[in-house]
């Protein structure tokens, strides 16, 4: 027996619908003398990552302990504190294939969610990339306390959604945010590109 149609998506931001270019902080490593990808491994180490997706300290408390891991590599606290705000300024771009989409989707009466990991700085980035009314909800794991892929992370989306699990279509690009997903029950797709969009309009006959 197949799965019931979709009438809810809720959708990753990072990689799907906000994408980065990483020429930006390769740029910022360039200036500074730093090793390529050093701002990415030492912002993105788990036990410094964990505590900002999940509410416990702030974005800001987040962009200080980077800069502090990066002073002996730089020379001094204010280059260090210099070169993070650098990269912390370029805040990604929307990609328009994808909001094109939301649009379509929300405009078939498919309820969008924003599904995210993400610190206090979300709804900010929001605004200033213009995304403020084109979904639905945000579910922000820093609000609620909990990052994808745990289980209570999608039952809180679905509650946000006020659509069972079953009836969610979840878009992500990391493979262990879709298995968290199915896990909790909902259908969910490993996104890799725009050109996956003809698919999630046939799922969710958009």
């Amino acid at each position: 027996m197949g799965r019931e149609r979709a009438t809810a998506l809720l959708l990753d931001f990072d990689g799907v619908l906000r994408r980065w270019d990483p020429a930006v902080a390769a740029g910022v490593e360039r200036e500074y003398g730093l090793s390529e990808g050093v701002l990415g491994e030492i912002a993105m180490q788990w036990s410094r990552l964990q505590p900002v997706l999940t509410g416990q300290v702030r974005h800001a408390e987040w962009v200080t302990s980077v800069a502090d891991a990066l002073t002996e590599s730089v020379g001094s606290p204010e280059r260090a504190r210099a070169a993070v705000e650098q990269w912390q300024r370029y805040r990604g771009e929307v990609d328009p294939d994808v909001l094109a989409f939301v649009r379509d989707v929300r405009a078939a009466g498919i309820r969008v969610g924003l599904g995210t990991n993400a610190t206090d700085l979300l709804d900010s980035d929001l605004a200033a990339l213009g995304l403020v009314g084109e979904l639905d909800v945000v579910v922000n794991s820093s609000v609620i306390g909990v990052h994808k892929p745990a289980k209570e992370y999608f039952q809180a989306a679905c509650e946000a959604l006020e659509t069972p699990p079953s009836r969610v279509l979840f878009v992500d690009d990391e493979d262990w945010a879709v298995r968290g997903a199915r896990a909790a029950g909902l259908s969910a797709h490993r996104w890799s590109s725009p050109a996956d969009l003809r698919y999630l309009r046939a799922a969710l006959a958009a």
